[in-house]
């Protein structure tokens, strides 16, 4: 099997969509041999701020000396991006190995009877061979969906389970209440074990904490109370921060926007307390280079200055008001806004926080089978902006935001993940 046929064949289950529960990636990791149970995780579940807490976290521990395996999703340019160790993409050739593996075992199992995994779960378990393989210290395992029922739960323990901020989104499957989308986050927290948590709003904290009661669990609240920022534009931000006896000044990071100074010191706490339990080696000093090495394509992220090109992966309304805050660190004269949604999100309340904010508003079509049309989606925005431009071919829609901005403009393409990891390819390939 080559990366080509490899690809083929874990695409070639995308028609199975999602499939709760843990039933078949339980089988399928059975006939790999368990390589799940030889290795150590830090699991990050949450709504909005994982990869970049994961970035924070990936960073200090691989400062420290730590060989690092993470597993993120979805990738934002190159399918290979999900695996990474140390910051290095699993190579074409080990994908391909290994999912030759995965593939041999799936179709002995939908010989004997068992569903045919997930695109998901194929991915799951090549990513725990390939770590296996890779002999890594620590990975650090970010949820593809929910918590409980998400595929990477199948692991028995965790060093620690660590929650970011928890709010609205695929609510079809996670529940239309915060509590329910709780409990399923709620269900990373492992038996006797650790948490470190973002602060959250009532319901879904209510959620988080029965469950670290039931399963007595050390939950530790981020203490965001003891955050004082000395600088916040649009290069990063410089903070201090205080956690029990020890205080942390001037602490440098380079992803924008004030909810990654959260998002860092909820990564910096999970590691702290690691360090006081003694299960990783690490200084202050490694710490902070960690911080300050971090980074997260995709989300805030400056392409180029002239004018400012800046992409930005928001793809609920949680993330749509976190990109609408962080306009105030940009020096701009008008905004020129590119975006495109899927139809399963909260399309109006995103558009309702963003559009109106725009001086001009090119819509386009995201590159995936639950796009919303370019046409449906623009009739929607001309309710909070008649300034509009339609075209749904992405790279002439961003041909056209070039057209249309002056040096001192800013524009931005949002709205999702899929569409933004385009954007950042066809640009930079432009440049």
């Amino acid at each position: 099997m080559n990366y080509n046929e490899a690809l083929d064949f874990i695409h070639s289950a995308e028609g199975l969509g999602s499939r709760l529960g843990l039933v078949t990636i339980r089988e399928l990791m059975n006939r790999l041999g368990n390589p799940q149970k030889d290795l150590r995780y830090i699991h990050v579940g949450g709504t909005n701020g994982k990869g970049s807490t994961t970035s924070f976290i990936v960073h200090m521990l691989r400062e420290a000396g730590y060989r690092v395996g993470v597993f993120t999703s979805p990738y934002l340019e190159r399918f290979n991006e999900r695996i990474q160790v140390n910051g290095e993409d699993i190579s074409n050739e080990d994908f391909a190995k290994l999912t030759e593996k995965v593939k041999m075992k799936t179709e002995e199992m939908v010989k004997d009877g068992y569903p045919h995994p997930t695109v998901f779960e194929l991915i799951t378990a090549t990513m725990f061979l390939y770590f296996k393989e890779a002999k890594v210290d620590i990975a650090v395992l970010e949820v593809g969906l929910g918590g409980r029922i998400d595929s990477t739960n199948i692991i028995d323990d965790s060093l620690v389970s660590v929650i970011t901020t928890i709010d609205y989104d695929h609510m079809e499957i996670l529940g239309d209440t915060l509590y329910r989308i709780g409990k399923e986050k709620a269900g990373i927290i492992k038996k006797n074990g650790l948490v470190v948590l973002y602060p959250q709003q009532k319901e879904a904290l209510m959620a988080l904490e029965e469950e670290a009661i039931e399963k007595k669990a050390n939950l530790i609240l981020c203490p965001t109370q003891n955050i004082e920022i000395k600088e916040l534009n649009d290069k990063g931000a410089v903070y201090d921060f205080k956690y029990g006896n020890i205080e942390f000044s001037n602490i440098k990071i380079n992803l924008l926007g004030e909810h990654q100074v959260y998002n860092s010191s909820l990564a910096l706490v999970a590691i702290l307390e690691l360090r006081n339990k003694g299960i990783i080696d690490i200084s202050n000093e490694q710490i902070i280079e960690g911080l300050v090495k971090a980074e997260w394509r995709g989300r805030l992220e400056i392409l180029d200055r002239e004018p400012i090109f800046l992409i930005d992966g928001a793809h609920n309304l949680q993330g749509i008001k976190a990109l609408a805050k962080s306009l105030k660190l940009l020096n701009y004269k008008r905004l020129i806004l590119g975006i495109g949604i899927l139809k399963d999100k909260d399309v109006d309340s995103m558009i309702e926080a963003i559009s109106s904010l725009a001086d001009v508003v090119v819509v386009t079509e995201v590159n995936s089978p639950r796009k919303m049309d370019v046409n449906e989606l623009a009739d929607k925005i001309r309710v909070y902006n008649e300034n509009i431009i339609v075209e749904k071919n992405i790279s002439v829609a961003i041909e056209k935001t070039l057209e249309i901005a002056n040096d001192d403009d800013l524009v931005i393409f949002s709205g999702s993940i899929y569409l933004i990891g385009d954007v950042r390819k066809i640009f930079l390939s432009n440049k």
